[in-house]
């Protein structure tokens, strides 16, 4: 699903990144032989939080999530899935965003719970947006990384996604991989199998997502605005008995692992625009997670 252009200046160092991201091939552009775009919110979502913080446009096909002091809001998906390559496309405040939290994410409603995270972390004016990504799986989470994004994500819509199979997960921005974590049970690694629900939302998390929570939000810049578009599903529901078939096209074979076109990209992303990774933070963890360490 390509996103539409902006008038972001892009430097001569993303050259490479750029000429590489126009020669993937456009993942999740039509669902059920419609255009993702075209699809209702009510669909396949319904709000869960915040109602009056919550405004459908275009009849429906577009969603206007606010925040301020008062509340926040989010949605779900109606029904949990099994796998799928699930993806939506932001628009994320501009300006003043600092404490201001947008989340997109996968999550199952439970003690133990699995969730794979997409966190867009605000900023004062002139400074970048952070994207925070996380992985639990049995309860167990403390896996950030984050990167910095090639282009503004307030100017204009751009696609996060989440392929999910049962080798791997993936994360994309605009068909670029930026995550992988992959399948390492076999090595005593918990991987995420629950059943889980599509989530978005926007809220105050001022207390820690801006420069450690030093930075506090500018309440004078509310209501801040968050537009979600794109609300088709690839994915196996819940109530399906195998949803690691290969009936499914995330889980066939060619998708357990990037390709090389992929792999140089995520690299790239790996090596220019990741300021911070779970694996490298010895401070916090002496001893490297296992899956770090393959």
């Amino acid at each position: 699903m390509a996103s539409s252009s902006t008038s972001f200046s892009f430097s001569s160092s993303l050259l490479p990144l750029l000429t590489l991201l126009q020669a993937f091939l456009l993942f999740g552009a039509v669902v059920g032989g419609r255009m993702s775009d075209d699809i209702s919110f009510d669909e396949s979502y319904s709000i869960t939080w915040g109602n009056d913080h919550v405004l459908s446009l275009n009849q429906g096909r577009l969603v206007q999530l606010s925040l301020d002091q008062s509340s926040g809001a989010g949605f779900a998906s109606k029904e949990d899935y099994g796998s799928g390559f699930f993806h939506i496309r932001i628009k994320l405040p501009p300006k003043d965003s600092a404490g201001v939290v947008t989340a997109f994410y996968l999550t199952s409603h439970n003690k133990k719970h699995d969730e794979v995270d997409f966190e867009f972390l605000g900023n004062k004016e002139g400074k970048p947006y952070t994207l925070q990504t996380n992985v639990f799986s049995n309860g167990k989470g403390r896996r950030e990384q984050r990167i910095l994004l090639w282009f503004d994500p307030t100017a204009d819509f751009h696609s996060y996604k989440i392929l999910w199979n049962q080798r791997q997960i993936v994360f994309y921005v605009d068909d670029v991989p930026i995550r992988v974590f992959k399948n390492n049970t076999k090595m005593g690694v918990d991987y995420p199998s629950q059943a889980m629900r599509i989530e978005g939302s926007l809220w105050n998390g001022e207390s820690w997502a801006t420069d450690g929570g030093k930075t506090k939000t500018n309440w004078s810049c509310a209501p801040f605005k968050t537009h979600f578009m794109g609300f088709g599903i690839d994915a196996c529901s819940s109530n399906n008995s195998d949803c690691y078939s290969p009936d499914f096209w995330w889980n066939q074979h060619k998708f357990w692992k990037l390709d090389s076109k992929q792999q140089k990209a995520y690299e790239n992303v790996r090596n220019n625009y990741m300021n911070y990774d779970y694996c490298s933070d010895t401070n916090r963890s002496p001893v490297l997670p296992i899956e770090c360490i393959t």
